[in-house]
């Protein structure tokens, strides 16, 4: 069993969404996926509220409870577990980041956002775990990603070579408990899912 951890330590960094689209597609290409939620706001689990679909598992989790959760998940045949952590929550995600095989760590190109990057490559880096950063939610037209792609080479840690637009199909299939490759399958964002998937299963051989 594989285990993502996707941190951020500033809010609406796209964690949850990411978490979402990554545990879906691993649905679609025949994996079993859990996503184990600690966010207090339980945003990936009002999201499986919505949802028809069974898959992936959601369960929304206290910390203390993590190594629990994730021997229930290896127990019932997980092949990949995503952990949705909450923001500002520094021994908390620290925590999940320890016991992650790779950790992702999303970030939106606004100029707070790529400020914000620091702390969490910090902390990626005190777990000792393998991690990159992926942009996301990126203007569709102009230089931002080569722009936010340079201002986040000082910290010294990979940019995955993926990125997600600020795109419709993404806030849309999220109201309906779906994801953008479910809402839109032929859409720019389900091809953006599908790359960013296989790029992160090559990181953690999947």
């Amino acid at each position: 069993m594989k285990i993502i951890c996707i941190i951020s330590q500033k809010g609406g960094a796209t964690k949850t969404t990411l978490s979402i689209h990554l545990a879906v597609m691993a649905q679609q290409e025949g994996k079993q996926a859990a996503i184990i939620d600690l966010d207090p706001q339980a945003s990936c689990a009002k999201w499986k509220d919505l949802r028809e679909v069974g898959t992936p598992v959601v369960v929304s989790a206290q910390p203390a409870r993590l190594s629990q959760v994730l021997e229930a998940a290896r127990g019932a045949g997980a092949d990949i577990v995503i952990i949705d952590t909450a923001p500002h929550s520094n021994l908390m995600t620290l925590d999940a980041a320890r016991i992650a095989d790779f950790i992702l760590i999303p970030t939106k190109c606004g100029i707070l956002d790529l400020q914000a990057v620091s702390s969490s490559v910090d902390m990626a880096a005190i777990a000792k775990r393998p991690a990159a950063i992926v942009l996301c939610a990126v203007p569709v037209r102009g230089a931002t990603a080569e722009q936010a792609r340079e201002a986040l080479k000082p910290l010294g840690l990979e940019v995955c070579p993926i990125t997600t637009g600020d795109r419709a199909a993404y806030r849309n299939a999220l109201v309906s408990g779906l994801t953008a490759q479910e809402y839109e399958p032929d859409g720019k964002a389900a091809e953006e899912v599908k790359a960013l998937y296989k790029w992160v299963s090559n990181k953690v051989i999947l």
